[in-house]
Formats: structure tokens, sequence, C-alpha cells
């Protein structure tokens, strides 16, 4: 069973988690990052993606730039992957395809642990998003655990592209941000991003 097959209710019953809602996990002052003139030259074409409103365009032209971007700012020490196969354990249903997945390794060929950030495309309901999020977040949780890699906290996004609900996972509780954070603007998406890759 795909990562898609998941519903909120059945991921945390599957894997045992307690979901804490509407909790802001980020921090009151937050350093904000000035998008580079090619991001911003990118996001020119932001109302043709909204017009055309498909998952694929608004993955193409807002959330994987954004997440370039990202990769520039921390000087390439991260990788990131678009689309990749992550099957991680097949008989509980961790398998299937990330939409984004960020690695705290450099290496792009492979998905290396630890993975870090799991990003889930929607077109507009974001809430649709958020079972098969989690179910994302458990399999890199437990592909870092496998690697020899534990890492403390995996952090999670259901977007849009112009909307933004993060997610973090803590052992067995998942905490859901329930504030859509719109883009534009991109300096807020990006500072959130940076710091939840350098929180570890």
């Amino acid at each position: 069973m795909p990562y898609s097959q998941f519903t909120i209710d059945k991921v945390k019953q599957d894997f045992r988690l307690t979901t804490v809602e509407g909790v802001r996990f980020f921090p009151d002052s937050i350093e904000q990052i000035t998008p580079s003139p090619r991001l911003q030259s990118i996001l020119e074409d932001l109302p043709w993606a909204i017009a055309v409103d498909t998952e694929k365009a608004r993955s193409e032209v807002i959330i994987n730039p954004v997440l370039l971007e990202v990769r520039r700012i921390l000087s390439r020490q991260i990788s990131v992957f678009s689309g990749e196969e992550f099957n991680v354990d097949t008989s509980v249903g961790l398998n299937g395809v990330c939409d984004f997945l960020i690695s705290r390794s450099p290496e792009q060929l492979t998905v290396e642990a630890p993975a870090i950030v799991v990003i889930e495309a929607k077109k507009s309901n974001l809430k649709s998003g958020l079972g098969q999020c989690i179910a994302e977040m458990v399999a890199a949780q437990r592909f870092n655990e496998a690697k020899g890699q534990p890492i403390t906290i995996i952090y999670g996004s259901v977007s849009s592209g112009t909307q933004w609900r993060f997610l973090k996972l803590e052992g067995q509780t998942v905490t859901i941000d329930l504030t859509d954070y719109a883009l534009p603007p991109v300096e807020q998406i990006l500072s959130f991003l940076v710091w939840m890759i350098k929180a570890h």
C-alpha cells in the first residue's frame, strides 16, 4: 500500500501515533532570508502556475525552485529529491514516491541518511495530504534508524506552493501547525525551511 493510501486516522492507528494540533513550533524570532534574484525571477511565473492549477505546475514553478534555493543557501550540503521512490518497509505500507525529500547529505544520486524533511504537494486541499505526509515522515524516521543515523525530529509540509502547512514528528508524537503560511512572501517560507534543516 503506497503512502497515498494513508489517512490521518489510518497512519495514527497503524503506527500508534499521537497528534497535537494547532501548535506553532517555529521560534517567534526567526532570521528572515531574502530570496536570490534567480528565485525572484522564477517566481514571476507564479500567476501561470496558479492559473493552470495542477499539482505538477505548482511543484515545478513554486515548490521545487524554493527547495533548490534552500540547497544553495546551505552551500549544497543537503540533497533535494523530487518524485523519488522511497521504499522503506513495504510490509507496513511505507513505500511509494515522495513528492519532495530533503536529506542532510550532499549526495544527489541516491537518498542517504539522515532524511530530515518531506514535502507533499497538493493542488489545493492541504488536509487531504496530511496522512500521506505523516506516513512519509514515519518512513524517514525508520530509514534513518535502519541506516544507523537516527535523528530526534523529522519535519514535513503539505504545500500547494502558495500555501504551506508544517508538521513535526518527534518519537510517536506528530505536531501539526494548523496555520497555512502563504507564499508570497517567499522570505518566510525560505526562513522556515532553512530553520528546520539547521534545527538538528
